[in-house]
């Protein structure tokens, strides 16, 4: 169950954007563009978020399905995380990037996040990650839903 709130929530601006160099094409949404690939870099498929979640060109990040199987890399998060994304897509979350907080409430909450995220929740979360083969480094990550198909963003600062 989860509590209803009394109010409309605000309306947040969705923005569309690429889902390997995070570029933002001149549409405003994804049904307008006359392609979902982007005309920038050619490789990924426009997806939309809110304009608060969604990465800028050049930004870290990965999209996920709400099994925590990874559907896209960028190409920031392919040099962060020392992967290719043909090597990285429809392997578990958790091969490329872990909580960086040994507490168990910090694994179920990364993959809480990414679950309700994956399911269209409009409620953008953080956690601090590390990639899955490095220790002492630290990666604040935003969880938000993106899509179509409906699916979860993680972007990485």
């Amino acid at each position: 169950m989860r509590l209803v709130p009394d109010v409309a929530p605000e309306t947040v601006e969705t923005v569309a954007f690429c889902g390997h160099c995070g570029t933002r094409p001149r549409w405003p949404a994804v049904a307008m563009a006359p392609s979902r690939v982007c005309e920038s870099c050619g490789l990924g498929l426009l997806l939309e978020a809110d304009s608060e979640s969604a990465p800028r060109e050049g930004d870290a990040f990965m999209v996920l399905d709400g099994a925590l199987s990874i559907c896209a890399v960028s190409s920031a998060a392919e040099k962060l995380l020392a992967t290719r994304e043909i090597d990285a897509v429809h392997r578990h979350l958790t091969e490329l990037l872990v909580p960086a907080d040994a507490e168990p409430q910090a694994r179920e909450n990364l993959g809480v996040a990414v679950t309700w995220a994956a399911r269209g929740d409009n409620t953008s979360q953080t956690a601090t990650v590390r990639p899955a083969n490095i220790f002492g480094v630290r990666l604040r990550a935003r969880i938000a839903s993106c899509g179509p198909p409906r699916a979860a963003l993680i972007v990485l600062d």
